[in-house]
């Protein structure tokens, strides 16, 4: 079969790639890299097709779908901080971005469409577990932006017979998300700061929770969802069920590490959700979907990923310096 991953080269999109990839599929990436790593396909890219470029120019977009059957379409601007800082930029990408993708999948007439949606569409809703069946009322930006993917893709159903199904993903995190950005995953910077011995920041009190999710088990929903039968045009939480504060995966990471780094604490930010859990017994139900990885195996092999990482840009950096000292000593020769 034939696959379109857009931001095929991200955090949960280059995960998703390795697994169709392992699967033998074939397998087009379109990314523009603004977030995206070329690095994170390395292993693969002589098995893979990848085309630079955004999902918000339409004859990319076109490009990329030719002879597509299957479109997993990951690509956004994903941050809620970033999204309260910039809302047009947001808008451009996650709202213009998916419209663009919709009609080319229309055009090439392809199986199916998976939108990479967010539980930040149920906004501040006080009811847990959220349920897909709830009235979305995001709070953010961002939260609106996915909001919309969804309905677009409910109307393409109805106008144009194309199918799209839409994933509400809780607070992914694993191998190859960015910690270096302050809009970056929680986990990713806690695990950095771990790392560096440095202070992690926390933003709040500690006490707010996530039901966070290990990306194999977004990538297992995700290639579940691509051929279900009889969930075009659905909905589905994707999470692991539970409930974790901040202040307990610091707890963890302190186990892990060995390190006794205590927190600073800042104020909330702007648009950030309090407390989030997802009822996952629909994607039960429809796409056979169970968590692969709990969360502290996932925090385990997270920070594993991270140290490995680490220590290869430090061997990175020794080997270049040596480089550059063998060019200077010849030059002097």
């Amino acid at each position: 079969m034939r696959y379109l991953v857009t931001g095929g080269a991200g955090f949960i999109g280059s995960n998703t790639v390795d697994e169709l990839v392992l699967r033998g599929h074939s397998v087009v990436v379109l990314d523009d890299l603004s977030a995206g790593k070329e690095d994170h396909l390395t292993d693969i890219r002589n098995k893979i097709t990848f085309i630079k470029g955004s999902i918000t120019d339409i004859e990319t977009v076109r490009k990329a779908m030719h002879e597509a059957e299957y479109v997993l379409h990951l690509a956004a601007r994903a941050s809620v901080p970033r999204s309260v800082k910039d809302p047009l930029e947001t808008n451009r990408i996650n709202v213009e971005g998916t419209l663009n993708v919709l009609l080319a999948a229309k055009e090439f007439k392809v199986k199916r469409v998976l939108f990479a949606a967010s539980s930040s569409a149920y906004g501040e809703m006080p009811t847990l577990p959220k349920v897909e069946t709830m009235q979305p009322v995001p709070i953010s930006p961002y939260g609106v932006s996915k909001y919309v993917g969804e309905l677009y893709g409910q109307a393409f159903l109805k106008c144009y017979g194309l199918e799209m199904v839409s994933l509400r993903y809780f607070n992914i995190f694993g191998p190859r998300q960015d910690p270096s950005s302050p809009y970056s995953g929680v986990l990713a910077r806690f695990c950095t700061a771990f790392l560096e011995d440095k202070q992690p920041v926390v933003f709040g009190d500690g006490e707010q929770t996530r039901d966070f999710t290990f990306v194999d088990n977004a990538v297992h929903a995700n290639l579940l969802a691509c051929e279900a039968p009889n969930v075009a045009g659905k909905v589905f939480n994707v999470g692991c069920g539970d409930r974790i504060s901040l202040n307990q995966v610091l707890v963890a990471l302190q186990k892990i590490t060995g390190k006794p780094l205590e927190a600073k604490y800042e104020p909330p930010r702007e648009g950030d959700i309090r407390d989030s859990q997802a009822d996952i017994s629909q994607a039960r139900k429809f796409l056979g979907y169970e968590p692969q990885v709990g969360f502290e195996e996932g925090l385990q092999l997270t920070f594993n990923w991270y140290r490995e990482s680490q220590v290869k840009a430090v061997a990175k950096d020794a080997a270049r310096e040596a480089a550059a000292k063998e060019t200077a000593a010849k030059d002097v020769g």
